[in-house]
């Protein structure tokens, strides 16, 4: 077992049969008296893996020692041991951060065994630790996968804006995995260890929605018979997550903005101003900025949550990473289901690769759970696949035909119309997805589009 083991106590005899005993079992053990030299030595050296602490103990005690650790962030893990072992000291140092606790006389072979497990625990806590930095640097960032170059650039996004408590809009179809972005954000911040929520403004009814968000006291309207908490008050030092929020009232519009600028609340039926400390994260399927131009999104509200937008991009643009999804997901649904593994032919990944996936990711998942369930085979062919992925191939039209409806030739102004038109339609209307896809700046998309609609052009 690697890791160096510190042993600190100030009665000699303990001291030296604990240190002799994990000596015995192969560790590098060091000795101290005093709890302070120990915290000298860990400021001075590459640290160690454990430490066997007393509780009681002149100076500094055990417990004060756990404290100092842990205040300073050093990684390792600590036994206390005491003479006076009870039930309130036991639970006060596992309160205060303690792995494990072991009473006087020590049972020298328990010690062996207790020290053996946090040690392989922490072992097999940094190889999970290694490689799931491994498979975020090869395949992608925190529980999402993909190596294409826009979801490269999304992580990268999600990497510098992760740390920081800005607000963030998250764009970009259903079932592209926008909750998934919003939750990989969340634990990637120094939120992490607080709530995440995730709220659907379109699933709830508008007159519910305010009472979910804010609580309400009792009686506050029929039906509330007791004080709720809402969600701004349970996700107080975490992350709320708002998904579909171009479904919000005009009025919860109001409110919620209030509420981004004073960081305060009051419930449904109440008098009280609460301070809320949340980090906002917001999602949608739609184009805010046309919601804004037609009336049913505040532009104050829009500009206040677009601090920071991400686009998640439809998986048809993800040129690389359906193998990478499928397999993945192939390899959870066999397990969940209780399957033998599946692989996929290379006639079925060249099919799916064809297909357009207007269900995205989600869509996806759901074609191979449902083959997983249903499939006895090992290996999973394109004659196994749903009969419109077999048929449809190739979400992009190889260019239309060259002439016009007057059978005379296309102008360059005709095709880059097209082209752009088609694009949109893909992108289900969202501009700023279809202005990387066809390489051009979001100001002359939106520049060509009004110049179609003053010829009267429909943009879908």
């Amino acid at each position: 077992m690697s890791g160096r083991v510190l042993v600190i106590d100030d009665e000699t005899g303990s001291r030296e049969s604990m240190a002799i005993a994990l000596e015995r079992a192969g560790w590098d053990v060091k000795t101290f008296d005093d709890a302070r030299k120990a915290l000298g030595y860990l400021e001075e050296s590459n640290g160690a893996a454990l430490a066997v602490c007393d509780l009681r103990m002149p100076e500094m005690d055990g417990l004060a020692f756990l404290h100092e650790i842990r205040s300073r962030g050093v990684d390792i893990r600590v036994v206390l041991v005491t003479g006076y072992g009870s039930i309130e000291s036991a639970v006060e140092a596992m309160r205060v951060g303690a792995d494990d606790y072991l009473t006087k006389p020590v049972d020298l072979y328990e010690l062996r065994q207790r020290v053996t497990n946090l040690l392989e625990n922490r072992e097999l806590k940094q190889e999970v630790s290694t490689l799931r930095e491994m498979l975020d640097k090869r395949y992608g960032f925190e529980s999402i996968l993909g190596k294409s170059e826009p979801m490269e650039r999304l992580f990268e996004q999600m990497r510098l804006v992760a740390p920081t408590r800005s607000s963030v809009l998250i764009v970009g179809d259903s079932g592209t995995g926008k909750e998934l972005v919003a939750n990989a954000i969340h634990h990637a911040s120094p939120r992490h260890n607080e709530r995440f929520l995730a709220i659907n403004c379109g699933a709830i009814p508008s007159d519910i929605l305010e009472s979910e968000l804010f609580g309400h006291e009792k009686g506050a309207f029929t039906g509330a018979v007791a004080r709720k908490i809402g969600k701004f008050e349970v996700a107080h030092r975490g992350t709320l997550f708002l998904d579909e929020i171009s479904e919000l009232y005009p009025e919860l519009q109001v409110k919620l903005l209030r509420v981004l600028e004073e960081r305060q609340i009051m419930r449904v039926g109440g008098s009280e101003l609460l301070d809320v400390d949340f980090r906002l994260l917001a999602a949608t399927n739609k184009d805010l900025e046309n919601e804004v131009a037609e009336g049913r999104f505040r532009e104050d509200l829009y500009y206040r949550l677009k601090v920071v937008t991400l686009t998640v991009p439809l998986l048809r643009f993800r040129h690389g990473d359906l193998a990478i999804l499928s397999e993945a997901f192939l390899k959870r649904f066999c397990e969940e289901h209780g399957r033998a593994p599946k692989r996929l032919s290379t006639d079925a990944l060249s099919a799916l690769s064809d297909y357009a996936w207007p269900g995205n990711v989600r869509e996806l998942k759901n074609v191979l759970e449902s083959i997983v369930v249903f499939h006895d085979g090992e290996e999973i062919r394109a004659d196994d696949l749903p009969r419109e992925i077999r048929q449809r191939r190739g979400p992009i039209s190889s260019g239309g035909p060259v002439q016009n409806l007057n059978g005379e030739p296309r102008t360059m102004a005709e095709i880059e119309r097209q082209a752009i038109l088609e694009t949109l339609e893909l992108t289900n209307g969202h501009r700023a997805e279809a202005a990387r896809t066809l390489k051009i700046g979001l100001r002359t998309l939106q520049r060509k589009l009004k110049e179609y609609r003053e010829q009267g052009i429909p943009e879908e």
